[in-house]
């Protein structure tokens, strides 16, 4: 199996629905999930001339969490039922 990365993308205020939902994926994807990760904040990108705080927006990154799975079609279909705010970007962590 390889490990794949889902950095979630949009942010809505939470409500009890939008909770209940992740709680409802988390559960359904269960054995699969290696590292179910944490929402993010406020951020900062720092950069080789200096750095700028990111703020919480509609498009930020407000999340990640980390799979396992036969290949990039199998994790994507991982997220049937997750509640995607603006979209999941999915990444396969490479072996070093």
């Amino acid at each position: 199996m390889k490990k794949y990365m889902f950095l979630n993308y949009g942010f809505e205020p939470p409500t009890p629905e939008i909770m209940k939902a992740w709680m409802d994926w988390f559960a359904a994807v269960g054995p699969h999930m290696v590292d179910s990760g944490n929402p993010f904040s406020m951020g900062r990108e720092v950069t080789n001339t200096g750095s700028r705080d990111l703020p919480l927006e509609p498009t930020s990154i407000t999340g990640y969490c980390i799979v396992n799975a036969e290949s990039l079609d199998d994790a994507q279909k991982l997220l049937e039922g997750c509640p995607i705010i603006d979209s999941v970007r999915i990444y396969e962590a490479a072996s070093m």
